[in-house]
C-alpha cells in the first residue's frame, strides 16, 4: 500500500498533524527551523521604516543597470502596504540619501525546505492562512538619484555610491524630497497629482498629495509649451476632458511670456475643434463645488470658465452651426481664394506628382497675376476652361496638355464651397482670432465631408504657423503674440502619406515646430492614433502624456519607458503617464477628477 494511504489523516484536528509532518530542517548551524522562529524581538521602540538592504545576493550599484543589485528585506507588518513603483529613500551615514523606487517584489525561502509538496499545499488549502514570517518578502529596487543639501537647498545627482549593508529603508513621504527625486519642477503648469498604480502618492505635509508640474519660465530653461505637446489617448480614456485642463492654465491672467521687444504677454490658443467641446470653455462647471474651488485655489490651479473664449465658425456652403450647449461668442468666417496663392497644396489634392504640383503652381501664379488678390476658386476653374491657355502652355513645352489636364481635375475636385463664403476672410479677422488672453476654437463639426474640414484646418493653421516664421510677416499680431497651436485628432491632419500635399503640410509644421521655442509658437496635439503622427513632428515632441490606449501599435509609437508602457492598457479614466525628459523622470499621474471648465453636453 503507498506511503499516502493514511494521508486523509493529516488534516484531521487530532492534535498531531505535527508527527506526520516532513523531518525537521535545519539551519546552517545546525539549529531547527523552530529555533529560529522562537528568537524574541527587543518589545522596546518602534521599527522605522519598511526593512533594510540585503546582501544575500549582492549589494551595488553600477553605471550599467544590469549590474546594479539593490535589495530590501521588508518586515511581516509591512508587507501588505508595499507596492511595486512605491517610492523609497535609503540613508547613506553621511546624511545624503538614495531616492530609489521599488521593480519587483517576491517571497523567498527562509529556511532551505522543499514547500512545494502535497503535505504543505493540502496543509495550506485546510488553514485560514500561512505564517508569512516563514517566508522571505524581498524588494528590487531601482536607483534613481542622490538626494543632498547644498547651503540648505536639497539637490539631486546621479547615482554614484552605494548605500551600507542593512541600511533601513523607509517609504518616501516629504513632498520636497519626492519632488527633487524626481525633478519635478516647483512652480509651472499643473497636470496633475503623482501616483503609483492608480493611488496618489501621500505625504505627511497639507496637502498630503504632490502636484506635477511643467515648466513655464525662462529662468529654468525654455517654457516647454514652445517644445510641444501631445497628449495620446483612447475613447473614453479623459483626453479632452484633460486636455482642458491643461489649455485653461495657458490662459491664465497671471501667466505671461517675455518677448523680444521687451513686453511680457499673455498666451493665445488656437484650438481645431472636430467635436465640438472646447468653447465650452467659456462656462463654469456647474458641478465643481466651492470646496472644489478653495483646493483648487490653494494648489495654484487656475480653474472657471474663461470668458475670453470665441468659436470662429468657418462658413462652408448652406451648412449651419448650432450651439445650444455652450455661450461663447460665435464669429463665422470664410477662407479666402487667395490664401492658395502662397499654399497651392490647399487645391493640389492626394494625387498630384511633383510635376503635376509645378503645373499647378504655374497656373495659380499666373492666374493671380492677371485677376489680383482678389481672384476667386469659381474664377479659377473658369481660367482653366480656357482652351487657348491649355494650347499655349503645350506648344510652349512648360505644360503638357495631360498634365493640363490632371491639375483641372484635382481642381474640379476640391470643395469650392470652402471658399469666398458670405462672411469675413480669416484674414481680416486676424486681429480679433490671435488676441493676447483670448482662447479662439474653430469647430469643424457641422461641415459637410472630410475634405472639407482638412481644407479648413490646414488653411487656418498655416496662416498663423507662416506668419510666426515669416520675417516680413503680413499680421504683427500674430508674430508679436505667445500662441498655442491645438489640434484634435492630429492624426487625421498631420499623418505621413506619399502626395504632394502631405508632403508640404509636414514639412510646414515640422519647421514650425523646430522654431517654436524662438517664435513662442507652441503646439498642442490631442490624438487617438499618435503611430499616424508625421515622424518629423513626432520627434520634436518634448511633452507626451499618455492615457489608456488599447491599441499595441499605439502604445509602441509614444515611447515611454517599458514599466509604464505596460500600465497603459490598464490605467482608468483620467490616470495617465507623463514624459518630459526636460522636465522630470517619467512618471504617472491622476488628473483633476472634475473638469475646471464646463464638460459634456448634459
Amino acid at each position: 500500500m503507498s506511503d499516502l494511504s493514511n494521508f486523509e489523516d493529516f488534516g484531521n484536528d487530532s492534535g498531531d498533524e505535527g508527527e506526520r509532518s516532513a523531518p525537521e530542517t535545519e539551519g546552517k548551524d545546525g539549529r531547527g527551523a523552530d529555533e529560529f522562529e522562537r528568537v524574541e524581538l527587543d518589545p522596546v521602540g518602534d521599527d522605522r521604516g519598511i526593512g533594510s538592504l540585503a546582501v544575500s545576493e549582492g549589494l551595488a550599484i553600477g553605471e550599467d543597470g544590469d549590474e546594479t543589485c539593490l535589495r530590501a528585506y521588508v518586515t511581516a507588518p509591512n508587507r501588505g502596504d508595499v507596492r511595486i513603483g512605491k517610492y523609497l529613500l535609503v540613508p547613506y551615514p553621511d546624511g545624503e540619501k538614495l531616492f530609489c523606487r521599488i521593480t519587483t517584489l517576491e517571497y523567498a525561502q527562509e529556511f532551505h525546505s522543499d514547500d512545494a509538496t502535497e503535505i504543505h499545499a493540502r496543509r495550506a488549502m485546510r488553514s485560514e492562512s500561512i505564517d508569512e514570517t516563514d517566508y522571505k518578502f524581498m524588494a528590487s529596487l531601482e536607483p534613481i538619484a542622490v538626494l543632498f543639501e547644498d547651503g540648505g537647498e536639497l539637490k539631486r545627482r546621479m547615482t554614484d555610491r552605494v548605500p551600507k549593508p542593512e541600511a533601513v529603508v523607509r517609504r518616501a513621504s516629504d513632498k520636497r524630497e519626492i519632488k527633487t527625486g524626481l525633478k519635478i519642477p516647483e512652480e509651472g503648469v499643473f497636470l496633475g497629482h503623482l501616483s503609483v498604480g492608480g493611488e496618489k502618492v501621500r505625504t505627511a505635509a497639507e496637502p498630503p498629495t504632490i502636484d506635477y508640474r511643467v515648466k513655464d519660465d525662462y529662468e529654468s530653461g525654455d517654457p516647454l509649451v514652445f517644445r510641444h505637446t501631445l497628449v495620446a489617448g483612447g475613447t473614453g480614456s479623459g483626453k479632452t476632458h484633460g486636455a482642458k485642463n491643461i489649455l485653461r492654465q495657458y490662459l491664465s491672467e497671471a501667466r505671461t511670456y517675455p518677448m523680444d521687444d521687451g513686453r511680457d504677454a499673455r498666451m493665445a490658443v488656437v484650438q481645431f475643434d472636430p467635436q465640438d467641446e472646447y468653447a465650452q470653455m467659456h462656462d463654469d462647471n456647474p458641478e465643481v463645488t466651492s470646496d472644489d474651488e478653495r483646493a483648487w485655489e490653494r494648489g495654484g490651479v487656475s480653474h472657471g470658465g474663461h470668458d475670453g473664449t470665441v468659436a470662429f465658425v468657418p462658413k462652408v456652403g448652406g451648412e449651419s452651426y448650432s450651439a445650444s450647449h455652450h455661450d461663447a461668442e460665435q464669429i463665422e468666417f470664410t477662407i479666402p481664394f487667395s490664401m492658395v496663392k502662397d499654399n497651392p497644396w490647399l487645391v493640389a489634392g492626394a494625387k498630384l506628382n511633383d510635376n503635376q504640383y509645378g503645373a499647378l503652381r504655374l497656373l495659380l501664379k499666373r492666374f493671380f497675376r492677371s485677376r489680383g488678390d482678389g481672384g476667386t476658386y469659381e474664377e479659377f476653374l473658369s481660367y482653366l476652361d480656357d482652351p487657348a491657355l491649355r494650347e499655349e502652355l503645350d506648344e510652349s513645352g512648360r505644360v503638357h496638355e495631360a498634365t493640363f489636364d490632371a491639375v483641372k481635375r484635382r481642381a474640379l475636385s476640391v470643395p469650392g464651397s470652402v471658399f469666398d463664403q458670405a462672411a469675413d476672410s480669416i484674414t481680416e479677422l486676424v486681429p480679433q482670432f490671435v488676441r493676447a488672453g483670448r482662447l479662439s476654437v474653430v469647430p469643424t463639426y457641422h461641415l459637410p465631408t472630410s475634405r472639407a474640414k482638412e481644407m479648413v484646418v490646414l488653411a487656418v493653421a498655416s496662416l498663423l504657423v507662416d506668419e510666426k516664421l515669416s520675417n516680413a510677416p503680413r499680421f504683427d499680431r500674430i508674430k508679436r503674440t505667445p500662441l498655442v497651436i491645438g489640434m484634435d485628432e492630429a492624426h487625421n491632419f498631420l499623418s505621413d502619406a506619399e502626395s504632394v500635399q502631405a508632403e508640404k503640410v509636414i514639412g510646414k509644421f515640422t519647421e514650425a515646430a523646430k522654431q517654436g521655442r524662438k517664435e513662442r509658437l507652441g503646439l498642442f496635439l490631442i490624438t487617438q492614433d499618435p503611430q499616424d503622427i508625421a515622424d518629423s513632428v513626432f520627434k520634436q515632441i518634448n511633452t507626451t502624456v499618455v492615457l489608456n490606449l488599447g491599441d499595441e501599435d499605439a502604445i509602441k509609437s509614444v515611447n515611454i519607458p517599458p514599466n509604464l508602457e505596460k500600465k497603459v492598457p490598464y490605467m482608468e479614466k483620467g490616470q495617465m503617464v507623463v514624459y518630459s525628459p526636460d522636465n522630470s523622470e517619467p512618471v504617472e499621474l491622476i488628473g483633476l477628477s472634475k473638469c475646471v471648465t464646463r464638460h459634456g453636453r448634459d
